[in-house]
């Protein structure tokens, strides 16, 4: 391969940020744990999109008083070597929490197993023409994807406070209209700030 083919492949589109713990602007993650210990989830596989740079979904779901794994990914480098840290700081947490630098729109699902709960939170917040580049999968077929992924009788959750929820151009609002159509799942409602799904089918 020549210098030249190199330079032009595309490049990943990454999140060149780190997002630390602001509960007050994002109250996404913590208003997850309280469902999860609502709901008494214990024990169950979770799908987490987009882990922030503080784990806090992953590092409480570790809890002895929950233990579910957790596989989370971030396009963030710097939330991932935060994860890193964590790991080699407290292994303990590493046993139900995994967390996987990448790009949502890529993901293989013969890599993927069987989850009983999905967070797709941050849905159309980072996809653009950079994703298009190296044929990322567009939102509605990550949400359907992962929807295929998920037990019967498993919940999928939103984040309507999202930034992406109800702009004007390719809004998460309309993704999730779309895909409730037809995805064989039950609106069940609101908890605090997240909308709850429950597949049927």
């Amino acid at each position: 391969m020549s210098t030249g083919e190199a330079e032009d492949r595309p490049k990943l589109h990454f999140w060149d940020a780190y997002w630390d713990h602001r509960p007050a602007e994002c109250p996404c993650d913590e208003d997850f744990i309280r469902w999860i210990d609502e709901m008494r989830i214990r024990d169950a596989a979770i799908y987490h999109f987009g882990t922030g740079g503080h784990h806090h979904v992953g590092i409480e779901c570790a809890m002895p008083e929950r233990r579910n794994a957790v596989l989370g990914i971030t396009a963030a480098p710097q939330e991932h070597a935060t994860y890193i840290e964590l790991a080699i700081e407290r292994p303990d947490v590493l046993r139900y929490y995994n967390c996987v630098f990448g790009d949502i729109y890529l993901l293989n699902r013969r890599l993927l197993p069987d989850f009983d709960v999905v967070t797709l939170f941050h849905l159309c917040e980072f996809r653009g023409p950079k994703n298009d580049a190296y044929g990322g999968s567009t939102d509605l077929e990550v949400t359907r994807l992962l929807t295929d992924k998920l037990r019967p009788g498993g919940h999928i959750l939103f984040f309507p406070g999202s930034f992406a929820w109800d702009r004007a151009n390719d809004s998460a609002k309309d993704v999730v209209a779309e895909w409730e159509i037809s995805a064989g799942v039950t609106r069940v409602g609101t908890f605090r700030s997240l909308l709850v799904y429950r597949k049927t089918a």
